[in-house]
């Protein structure tokens, strides 16, 4: 058994961990994969210090077997493929009575709250299992969760076959919102700063555009005929993105804010105003995300083995955080079963 723990100070230390039975309404997950994901990334350069207890497992993009059950356990039995959605809610606060649990007040996020997947085995309660199909291959089914974050995002922006998305930056979830747009039959245009970046997402059948490169607003107006978009998903994170997205909005249009902000960030309100537009936030998931992400992967929509750039063992776990952080993969990940290889 070996966990990677986050140690603080920009560190990762991966060694010998001692794991419990799993206790009455648990399981044991053996885990296969563990995507790096940018909060990961957050976590790694200390922005999140306040929220973690040191030293922190860290890991929520999973993929694994059941390896054991503990009491009360009905439904589930070893060799079961499982992802987990990673969403722990109190059950009593406002927003869970009005039943937006996967937003409570008092949320866990396991993985960053709580123990998370960067280790060789894992216990968790049963309730935030997600089955998977036997036929769905273990790395693929490690996007599960970052997949169920773009089917969430598109879910919340009410997409509508034929109208016209724009997805601004072209990073894993922005290319992953953009598959998801154009499976509920939206055209699709990304914005990309990063060359790279933008041939992978052409690639991908995608229109795409340079935001540095011209007049952007000119472009989005000429792709949408003079109208503009009918949704703007912004996932950069940039502040100029933030400033600029309102103008890429038909009258009505709706822009859906995705990207974390770690501070509050200037919004053109009189565009706002004056296209009438509807500003929406969009996190996490919830259980019908992760079941509709389980059925595109497994039905071959996501184009998961160009998303996933690069594998390595858990022993090399800093390799991921280095390669994801230089900004050229998609998605690393990690095999937790690779120990000492």
């Amino acid at each position: 058994m070996h966990a990677a723990r986050y140690v603080g100070n920009n560190t990762i230390s991966v060694g010998p961990a001692t794991v419990d039975p799993p206790p009455a309404g648990h399981v044991q997950v053996e885990v296969a994969f563990t995507g790096i994901c940018g909060t990961d990334l957050h976590i790694l350069h200390g922005h999140m210090d306040a929220r973690v207890t040191l030293p922190a497992v860290i890991g929520h993009e999973m993929s694994g077997r059941i390896a054991a059950v503990g009491q009360g356990v009905e439904g589930w039995a070893a060799g079961d493929p499982v992802s987990v959605m990673p969403l722990a809610w109190c059950g009593a606060c406002p927003a869970c009575a009005a039943g937006h649990q996967h937003i409570c007040h008092h949320l866990d996020f396991i993985g960053i709250d709580s123990p998370g997947s960067l280790q060789t085995r894992w216990n968790v309660p049963q309730e935030v299992l997600v089955r998977l199909p036997d036929t769905l291959p273990l790395d693929h089914a490690a996007l599960v969760e970052p997949v169920a974050v773009a089917v969430h995002d598109v879910r919340r922006a009410d997409v509508r076959p034929r109208e016209k998305a724009v997805v601004v930056g072209g990073g894993p979830i922005g290319v992953l919102i953009a598959v998801a747009a154009r499976h509920a039959g939206a055209q699709v245009l990304v914005a990309e700063v990063d060359q790279e970046r933008r041939a992978m997402v052409a690639d991908l059948g995608f229109e795409v555009l340079d935001p540095g490169a011209g007049d952007q607003d000119a472009l989005v107006e000429e792709w949408t005929a003079g109208a503009g978009a009918d949704v703007v998903f912004e996932v950069s994170g940039s502040a100029a993105a933030v400033l600029g997205a309102t103008s890429l909005a038909r009258v009505r249009g709706r822009l859906v804010i995705v990207a974390i902000h770690p501070q509050p960030r200037p919004v053109d309100l009189q565009r706002v105003f004056w296209r009438e537009l509807t500003i929406l936030g969009a996190r996490v998931y919830q259980r019908q995300d992760f079941e509709t992400a389980v059925t595109m992967l497994a039905d071959g929509v996501v184009p998961a083995d160009r998303l996933i750039t690069g594998t390595v063992p858990l022993t090399q776990v800093a390799d991921a955080f280095d390669r994801l952080s230089a900004g050229k993969d998609m998605k690393v990940l990690v095999d937790c079963q690779a120990v000492g290889r």
